[in-house]
Parts: C-alpha cells; sequence; structure tokens
C-alpha cells in the first residue's frame, strides 16, 4: 500500500476523533454554555445530518477540483472550526461550527475515497477503503478515550485543540503524499459530465450495496452508542469498565477493516454473507449473554471485528459498482455510511425509551442485519431467476 494511504488515514483519524469525541464532553459543554445535556446532543445530530448532507454535496462541488486542491480546502476549513469551536463562548457559533466541520469532513472522506482507490491496483480497492476505515476505528480506539480524558483534565475546549494538533501534520502530509497525477484539471481522464455520473448512481446493484452498507453500520451505531450502560446496568461492571470495553470494540473494528480489506477484493460474497449471518447471530447471542462478563467481553471485540469487516466490504463493494461516476461514487457511500450512523443511536433510544431495557439495542442490530440479510437474499434471487429466464443466445 502506498505511504500516502497511510497518511490520509491519519487525517481520517483526526476527523473521526472529532466526530466521536462529543459523547464524553457534552455534560461540561452543556454546563459552560448554558444549555441543557438534551439541547447540547444536537451537536451530535448536527455533525451527523452534515455528514449526510454534505457528503454527495461536497463530493459534486470538488468533482473538477484537482484532488489534491479539494483534500486540502476540506482539511483546512475543518481545522479551522475547530479552532472556532475552542475559542467561542456561543452554543449557537459551536453548533454552526460543527455542522461545518461536518461538511467539510464528508467532503474530505468523499474526495479521499476515490483518491485512496486510484493510488492503488484496480483490482485493490477493498484494502485501500480498510485503510481509510482504519483511521475511523482508531479514532474509537484512541481518539475518543483520550478526548473524554483531555476533557476531564483541562476541560473540553482541549478536546478541540487536540484535533487542531493532530490536523496540522495531515495538511503537510496530503500536500506531500497525494500524488499530482490525480489532479483534475488537464488529466487524460477528465471528471465525466454530472449528469453520466448521476445517471450511474442508479444502478440497481450500487444501490443494492448502498442500502446494505447503511443497515449493517445502524445496527452497528445503534449497539455501540449503548455499550456503556449495557456494561454497567446489565453486564454488572463498574464504570471503569467502560473505556475497556469501548476499547475492545474499536480494536475489534480495527482488525476487522484489516482482514476485511484483505478479501473483500477476492472473495467479496462469502464475506458479506458469512460475515453477516455471523454478526446477526453475534448480536442475538451478545443480548442473551450480556448478563455475564466473561460471555460480555469476550463478544463486543468479535461484534466489532465483524460490523467493520462486513461495512467495509460493502463500501468498496460500492466503489466497485460505481465505475462510470468516479468522483460521486465516494460520496454516496460516505452519506450511506452515515445515514446508518445517525438512525441506529435514535432506533435504540426508542428501543430503551419504551422500557425493553439495555439489551434491547442489541435485538434491534441484530434485527437490522437480519432485514440487511433478507434483502440480499431477495436481489440475489431475483437476478438469478432473470438469468434463468434470459435466453442462452442472448447471455452469449
Amino acid at each position: 500500500m502506498p505511504f500516502g494511504l497511510f497518511l490520509l488515514g491519519v487525517a481520517v483519524f483526526a476527523q473521526g476523533t472529532s466526530e466521536f469525541m462529543l459523547s464524553g464532553l457534552l455534560p461540561d459543554i452543556a454546563r459552560e454554555l448554558g444549555v441543557s445535556v438534551a439541547d447540547a446532543g444536537a451537536l451530535t445530530s448536527g455533525f451527523a445530518v452534515g455528514m449526510v448532507i454534505g457528503a454527495p454535496l461536497m463530493a459534486g462541488l470538488a468533482r473538477r477540483w484537482s484532488r489534491r486542491g479539494a483534500l486540502l480546502g476540506f482539511l483546512g476549513v475543518f481545522l479551522c472550526v475547530h479552532v472556532v469551536g475552542a475559542l467561542t463562548d456561543s452554543f449557537w457559533v459551536l453548533l454552526s461550527t460543527r455542522v461545518v466541520g461536518a461538511l467539510a469532513n464528508a467532503g474530505f472522506l468523499a474526495v479521499a475515497l476515490v483518491a485512496a482507490v486510484g493510488m492503488v491496483a484496480p483490482g485493490a480497492k477493498g484494502r485501500a477503503t480498510s485503510m481509510l476505515l482504519g483511521g475511523v476505528t482508531l479514532a474509537c480506539v484512541v481518539g475518543v478515550p483520550a478526548g473524554a480524558l483531555l476533557g476531564q483534565l483541562w476541560g473540553w475546549r482541549s478536546a478541540f485543540w487536540a484535533v487542531v494538533l493532530v490536523s496540522v501534520p495531515a495538511v503537510v502530509a496530503v500536500a506531500r503524499s497525494v500524488p499530482a497525477g490525480s489532479e483534475r484539471s488537464g488529466s487524460a481522464h477528465p471528471a465525466p459530465p454530472l449528469r453520466h455520473e448521476l445517471r450511474s448512481l442508479r444502478d440497481a446493484r450500487l444501490l443494492v450495496l448502498l442500502s446494505l452498507g447503511a443497515l449493517v453500520n445502524g445496527a452497528t451505531f445503534c449497539s455501540f452508542t449503548y455499550l456503556a450502560p449495557l456494561v454497567t446496568d446489565v453486564t454488572g461492571l463498574g464504570g471503569s469498565w467502560v473505556p475497556v470495553v469501548l476499547a475492545l470494540f474499536g480494536l475489534g473494528a480495527f482488525l476487522g477493516v484489516r482482514v476485511g480489506g484483505r478479501l473483500a477484493d477476492r472473495r467479496p460474497g462469502p464475506v458479506v454473507a458469512a460475515g453477516g449471518v455471523a454478526l446477526c447471530l453475534g448480536w442475538g447471542a451478545l443480548a442473551l449473554g450480556a448478563g455475564e462478563p466473561v460471555v460480555a467481553l469476550g463478544l463486543v471485540p468479535v461484534q466489532g471485528a465483524l460490523s467493520f469487516g462486513v461495512g467495509s466490504t460493502l463500501i468498496s463493494q460500492a466503489l466497485y459498482a460505481a465505475p462510470g461516476a468516479p468522483t460521486l461514487a465516494g460520496g454516496f457511500a460516505t452519506a450511506a455510511f452515515n445515514i446508518g450512523a445517525a438512525c441506529g443511536p435514535w432506533l435504540g433510544g426508542t428501543a430503551i425509551d419504551s422500557g425493553a431495557g439495555y439489551r434491547s439495542p442489541l435485538w434491534v442490530s441484530a434485527g437490522l442485519v437480519g432485514v440487511a440479510l433478507v434483502a440480499a437474499g431477495v436481489v440475489r434471487l431475483k437476478r438469478r431467476t432473470r438469468q434463468g429466464r434470459t435466453p442462452a443466445a442472448v447471455r452469449a
């Protein structure tokens, strides 16, 4: 893998840390800025909405820019809004910086996905995708706990400054590492017309893959969001175990994208099918065995690995399925990923509020993966039936 891919992963790590770190900082932010914790939760929702809207929008905006220029521009905006966020005393200014930062993050990730697969051989898109998503999983393992610790030691603003400090070398790294050959202007392969790309995005296989990715990622964040109360109230472990469990999930996720990335290019079907079945059963097993510490601690990293292994494979396959949309495909894959990240916690919270308890998000996750498996099976059956009805002469 090119070293430039690793450096793009560093930038994704900084942005992933920003996306998830507020989970441990909201009470302090609410107290200092004079709002309720529920109102402060809008900072997380605003970021998620910005990611969903911003991914295709920013990818479309940047489609005729050089990839290096687009990456630097998005990363520069991301860095600047975190400086403003660290300095402001206004909740509404902070909320605005979260939305703008999400738009920049979404644009960066959308372009980075396209740039990453352009740095590798045509058959290595899965490994390139896993390298970038590895930055997201490392944010869960290292960035989020570190942000919470900084918030406890020096206040929530210090976590924002830390994101700025990590982003500065990422700007230099992108400027030096993204090949000049990825420039669009003056390229021998100019970006196709926007209408052509949008038409390509209506491909049935691509839409199915994006939908499956949203369902699997929704299942992932449905349970991940509520692991802390599950550990303390159901498993019966103390609060000191929460960072350990989150780190175990993140470590499993990191291993999942690494292994999944190696298999996704050669055997994507078995990874999604077998991995999806194991993921569905695993969420159910964790729901049943969450009261036993050994079972919970054993299954959490396994579920992290399966969730991100299957999820990253679906994203890479979406990029394979959209050769006619080389600039917008990354944006729509990013949007699908974040639709799941936004809807999953809401579904889990709704289940908890209904009185079903802290095991209920795990059952919701199993259901979401089950729906994805059924949908994939139906699509595959229809495709085989259609091929069987096609005359041999036409198929030839």
